[in-house]
């Protein structure tokens, strides 16, 4: 029985670890130039792909709190931004997820886009960029427990 019991809790101890690694959750943004907290995004998969989606902002009291994207292209053009799609069409590859695209909100601008967890899935690197990678920044998210 005890060695049930041991199984047990290193199968579960083994999936929790397996778990924290993935990019599925709620994310602080952190915005790479300011240092300011932006929003709250949920990352999810879908049938092997993983989107995200904006839960909550973090507006100054000047500005609007519930903002449309007025920059967006196509079917998110003037839509609340709370609430949208950011990030579409990543797949696993290896330890990182890539093959997608990431919106901007505050320009309009869409980007291709890839994603790899760090300190035992504590921090989600998101890389937007043209073309390759290399043409391209890097924001640090932080998992919400």
């Amino acid at each position: 029985m005890k060695y049930i019991t041991f199984f047990a809790l290193l199968l579960g101890a083994l999936l929790t670890a397996q778990a924290s690694d993935s990019p599925v959750g709620l994310w602080r943004t952190i915005d790479d130039k300011t240092g300011k907290e932006k929003s709250l995004v949920r990352v999810v998969e879908v049938n092997g792909e993983f989107k995200a989606s904006i839960e909550k902002l973090f507006r100054e009291p000047h500005e609007e709190q519930n903002p449309n994207c007025d920059k967006c292209p196509g079917d998110r053009k003037n839509k609340p931004v709370l609430g949208m799609t950011i990030m579409t069409g990543l797949k696993k590859t290896g330890s990182e997820y890539e093959g997608g695209e990431i919106l901007d909100p505050a320009n309009g601008k869409i980007y291709r886009c890839k994603m790899w967890t760090a300190e035992g899935g504590k921090k989600l690197n998101v890389r937007g960029f043209v073309g390759v990678a290399v043409l391209g920044r890097t924001q640090v998210w932080l998992r919400e427990e």
